[in-house]
């Protein structure tokens, strides 16, 4: 009987059950409603600070300071605040719903130890980036919105250069892959590619989460591909190699720096729409602030949430493109697809593998695993033909 591609894929997704695809259509449904209750919760925090007037004060109190200091210091505190008020819901979303569906297994206080610091370092860095945004509102003219894109590829460039060496390993332990047939493949394969060996770890993602999982990140010389225990462990060699070869095709392909001109560019738009919009969304949260006064931020925080919600299947469209790719280069360079259909349906516990082509358009930042597993089955049918 000859390969039926379309046959198998169908078996390779109900291998699952009926139970758990119910189960990760329910959970991947509630991920989509969560975008619109964030922009909720963005929009009850901006009012709040304003209501309040914290930051009002605190920027009154920072007068006698220069006015970069004011800008790093309100900036700051409102990312710290805004955390703080947000937490209960961040608690929701982040916590006990995951472990309501079985996605984590973190305790509560590793979460809570891990979000404060997230919360410190975001605050720091991302003050200092909009303590270049204001500056740049004052100095650079009617055109500061351009400048400001450009601002964002520098700061996106240099947190994905330092991100791998200062910044996971403050929440991950990353080590290599440990010596066996494991490693033996994966540095053939990496070597093959270009990669340096040393390049490919293994971390403690079952730390923060269940899923199966394996990441790029870091570009130029801090670039590295991560594989999380979780995959490493509940994997077959020929799985793990072929997740490898994935996990290569983004590195090879350069995908990261495609996300880099894309959020670059979308950040521009951003700051011109948000120079237009600003006056009027400030005035309907009941703010007289500018957008040149960081005591706005939180509208302007606000209306960075609602345009990043409005322009999300754009930015998904742009990585679902990078994942066929990155799923081609193992099928290629691999040529493993059964192993590569069952790695999927691993990741279809948290991810519904069986959308709508509307759900697929507007909220997956990965192809559905059933259009993956199918891609996978048809490349094996074609060399089946061969």
């Amino acid at each position: 009987m000859a390969f039926d591609p379309a046959a198998a894929t169908a078996a390779y997704i109900d291998s699952l059950g009926a139970d758990a695809l119910a189960q990760a259509a329910a959970y991947t449904a509630g991920n989509h409603w969560l975008l619109l209750w964030n922009l909720l919760v963005s929009a009850v925090v901006a009012w709040l600070f304003v209501r309040t007037g914290v930051l009002d004060r605190l920027n009154a109190k920072l007068a006698r300071r220069g006015l970069n200091l004011r800008a790093w210091v309100v900036a700051a505190a409102y990312f710290v605040l805004a955390s703080l008020i947000s937490l209960p819901w961040a608690l929701y979303e982040e916590f006990w719903r995951e472990r309501s569906y079985g996605r984590t297994s973190q305790p509560l206080a590793d979460f809570l130890g891990q979000a404060g610091l997230s919360t410190a370092i975001f605050a720091v860095l991302v003050g200092l980036f909009f303590v270049g945004v204001y500056a740049l509102m004052r100095r650079a003219g009617k055109y500061w919105w351009a400048w400001a894109g450009g601002l964002t590829a520098v700061a996106l460039s240099s947190f994905l250069l330092a991100g791998p060496v200062v910044f996971e390993p403050l929440f991950n332990d990353y080590r290599p892959v440990p010596a066996g047939e494991v490693r033996d493949a994966l540095v053939t394969l990496a070597g093959q590619a270009g990669v340096p060996a040393e390049r490919i770890f293994v971390y403690d993602g079952s730390r923060q989460s269940n899923n199966f999982t394996a990441n790029v990140s870091g570009i130029a010389g801090s670039a590295r591909i991560a594989i999380s225990d979780v995959a490493f462990k509940g994997a077959s060699l020929d799985e793990v190699k072929a997740v490898t070869g994935h996990e290569i095709g983004h590195y090879v392909l350069g995908h990261v720096w495609r996300m880099v001109f894309l959020m670059s560019a979308l950040a521009m738009v951003f700051f011109f729409l948000a120079d237009r919009l600003f006056p009027r969304v400030a005035r309907a949260f009941g703010s007289a602030a500018r957008i040149d006064e960081p005591t706005g931020l939180p509208v302007l925080a606000f209306l960075m949430s609602l345009f990043f919600l409005l322009t999300q299947p754009l930015v998904n469209a742009s990585i679902r493109h990078g994942e066929n790719e990155a799923d081609q280069y193992s099928l290629e360079t691999v040529n493993l697809p059964d192993a590569l259909a069952t790695a999927l349906v691993k990741t279809a516990e948290y991810r519904n593998p069986r959308p709508s082509w509307l759900q697929e358009v507007l909220f997956y930042t990965h192809p559905s695993v059933e259009r993956r597993v199918r891609r996978a089955m048809d490349w094996k049918a074609s060399g089946l033909r061969r």
